[in-house]
């Protein structure tokens, strides 16, 4: 059986198409104007991209003995901490307000050494307690 008029031009059409595309695929070949050149980030020391090759830049001088290797040193801070005391006698607790930071800190009563009163100025240790931070070891400062 003959095949119709439709058919022939829709063969006709797809060869085309395929000859077109073979035709911009080898254009693109012999045609193609991007070099490695365009293609290629760098990264400099800093670690920013650049398009400039590492040969071609000014280098920066680093001194081996000043690169630190691993983590860094964990300055010590002084633990023990000074501040004024705000007491309620009655209810066994109170608040110690630090000279630095303003920031009140919890104590009760069992965690002194010596009895206090309100507004004696005390040193503590601050520890962590799950409702924030308390004080322990609290002396009287003379």
């Amino acid at each position: 059986m003959a095949d119709s008029f439709s058919k022939k031009e829709n063969f006709k059409k797809k060869i085309q198409k395929q000859k077109e595309k073979a035709l911009r695929r080898e254009d693109r070949k012999t045609n193609n104007n991007k070099g490695a050149e365009d293609v290629f980030m760098y990264v400099d020391e800093f670690g920013r991209l650049t398009s400039t090759p590492p040969e071609d830049r000014e280098r920066l001088e680093v001194n081996i003995d000043e690169i630190q290797l691993g983590a860094a040193p964990i300055i010590a801070e002084d633990i023990r901490k000074t501040g004024i005391i705000t007491f309620h006698s009655e209810k066994g607790y109170g608040f110690i307000t630090e000279d630095n930071s303003k920031e009140n800190v919890f104590f009760h009563n069992n965690s002194c050494a010596h009895p206090v009163k309100k507004g004696n100025k005390v040193s503590f240790e601050k520890e962590k307690s799950p409702k924030g931070f308390s004080a322990v070891n609290i002396e009287l400062v003379k």
